[in-house]
């Protein structure tokens, strides 16, 4: 297999779709000119509402979503994969999809990813966030043939589920994506660490679009969209918040190269796990 560029389109998401549509067209074209064969956008793509009623108003099935036509033909035109991080995806009346596409250079949609895990968690800074409230989980982690690797697909929160990748690993994935709009507070602490963590441990590279900035629904994203090579160095970063776009040479053979200096994934082994009380004592007379 060979080498190829990957790019990264880093966004600022809004409430407006069309604005949405209309940033990640003109920097996809721009990653194209630069080179790029692969581009992965951020999650949520199309929008960022944290108001559910909101949501339903401008979210659509599958089969009328604007931005999922819109970049269909843009892959099209411009002849490249382009995956879509995610899109908010309308399934019914009471709920939606975190939904990744992989587009292929015909404009056809080879593979979807539905978000696995939810965010639901409450931190420290008085954020509180519910995505199953709204969001239907998928359960199905997709391992695609590209013309140069194999990719595994995932989203955001999933990076904290060491297992995905590492299935997909074992099933020859040797890019791994994280498109994400991971929150200031814990991009801060952890997005770096669990991106190189994830490239580590399995010998792949990970590729991560991020949203990044203060949204219109008034949260706030950590940006620094990263490509991390098999090894773990970071070969690519947004070191801000801004929209843009990054882009790297992703080579096959350097996740041949780290997998057999390191051979974690062929070393690994089944165990179960038992807990253990410590015996009672008598106690003494």
């Amino acid at each position: 297999m060979t080498a190829f560029k990957a790019a990264c389109i880093q966004m600022r998401s809004g409430r407006d779709v069309e604005a949405n549509i209309a940033t990640a067209e003109r920097l996809v074209r721009a990653a194209a000119d630069a080179g790029a064969s692969y581009a992965l956008t951020p999650e949520m793509t199309n929008l960022l509402e944290r108001d559910r009623a909101a949501l339903f108003t401008k979210i659509a099935c599958e089969a009328d979503d604007p931005t999922l036509k819109r970049l269909r033909a843009l892959a099209r035109e411009l002849g490249i994969w382009l995956h879509i991080g995610s899109l908010a995806i309308r399934l019914g009346e009471e709920t939606v999809a975190n939904r990744g596409y992989l587009i292929t250079p015909e404009g056809e949609i080879a593979a979807r990813y539905d978000k696995i895990h939810m965010f639901d968690v409450d931190l420290d800074n008085g954020e509180s966030w519910r995505e199953s409230r709204t969001y239907q989980p998928g359960e199905i982690s997709p391992v695609v043939d590209l013309p140069w690797a194999k990719l595994g697909m995932a989203i955001c929160y999933d990076v904290r589920f060491p297992q995905i990748f590492r299935g997909q690993a074992k099933a020859g994935a040797q890019v791994l994506t994280v498109p994400a709009a991971f929150t200031r507070q814990t991009g801060q602490a952890h997005w770096h660490v669990l991106l190189r963590s994830r490239a580590i441990e399995n010998g792949a590279y990970v590729i991560a679009a991020a949203q990044g900035g203060r949204h219109e629904d008034r949260r706030e994203t950590f940006g620094h969209s990263l490509i991390v090579a098999p090894w773990g160095e970071v070969i690519a970063e947004a070191d801000h918040d801004e929209p843009g776009y990054i882009m790297a040479e992703i080579d096959p053979a350097e996740v041949d190269k780290a997998r057999t200096r390191v051979p974690a994934i062929a070393n690994e082994r089944v165990f179960t796990f038992q807990t253990v009380a410590p015996a009672q004592t008598e106690p003494a007379s």
